[in-house]
Formats: C-alpha cells, structure tokens, sequence
C-alpha cells in the first residue's frame, strides 16, 4: 500500500479546494437559473419598473454606469441616471454575489466592462478570495421618452 507524505496530501487537498472555488456553475442565469427572494424580486420590480428593455450591448462603457446594484448571486444592475439601468445576467451563477458584502474586483482590458470579462470575489474581512465570476450581455432598460416619473 503506498501512502502520500502529509504534507503532499495536505497541499493536494488544499489546490482542490481552491480550484474548486474558484469555478462558477455554468448556465445562463436564464432559464434555469435559481428563483429570486420576495426581496430580490422587490429590488429588480423596483429598479426596473417603468423601464421597458432594449436591444442588449456587449461593452459597458466605464462612464456610463454610476451605480452598480447586487440583485441575486447572477443578476447585476447598472444605473445611469434616472431614466437608465443595465441589467447584466452573468454568464452563471456568483455564489455571495446576493450578499453584497464581499468586495468586487473587475479585471477589465481598456475603458469598458464587456461580455465574458470576470471579476472575483474578495472577503472585506479576511482578504479571501473567493469565485470568478463572468459578465454576460448588458441588457438597457429605459424609460419611455416623454415619461418623467
């Protein structure tokens, strides 16, 4: 019977772990994707009532997103303004994206976030990293022109 040193064991559980961490589910964030809270739901109807969607874009120019909002573990909103919030379903789901405590660190190539950049997580308490997470398309949903509420 052959038997690994502790510390080979150790250091193989350990790279497993953190590989696996590392990984979000695949999927969509649309169909299938896990339901939204009574308050994740509130959130979105909030945001997003009056607005009605448009044509989705791939790139997100930094400029033009002020506010980001955390709805669920693969919903992100952007506003712009009043009239104008993107909706981003990530490519799968973020685990502790909902929770809205970890900080977000966006690796970004240029002035835009865009479809299939990631970002990952990273306790604000104790510095641990935690899942990559991928963009999907920015989705713009805008008040109807003439509509001021």
């Amino acid at each position: 019977m052959m038997t690994m040193p502790r510390f080979a064991l150790c250091t193989a559980l350990i790279g497993a772990a953190a590989s696996l961490a590392g990984c979000a589910p695949s999927g969509s964030g649309a169909p299938g994707a896990a339901a939204l809270t009574p308050k994740q739901a509130a959130t979105l109807d909030k945001q997003l009532a009056g607005k009605t969607p448009g044509t989705p874009v791939k790139c997100l120019p930094n400029y033009r997103s002020m506010d980001s909002i955390r709805v669920s573990d693969d919903i992100l909103l952007y506003r712009s303004g009043r009239n104008l919030v993107y909706r981003n379903t990530l490519k799968g789901s973020c685990p502790g994206l909902a929770r809205d405590s970890d900080i977000m660190v966006v690796r970004q190539f240029g002035s835009s976030t865009c479809e299939g950049d990631f970002f990952y997580l990273v306790d604000r308490s104790s510095g641990i990293r935690g899942p990559t997470c991928v963009f999907g398309e920015f989705v713009p949903y805008r008040k109807p022109a003439g509509d001021g509420g």
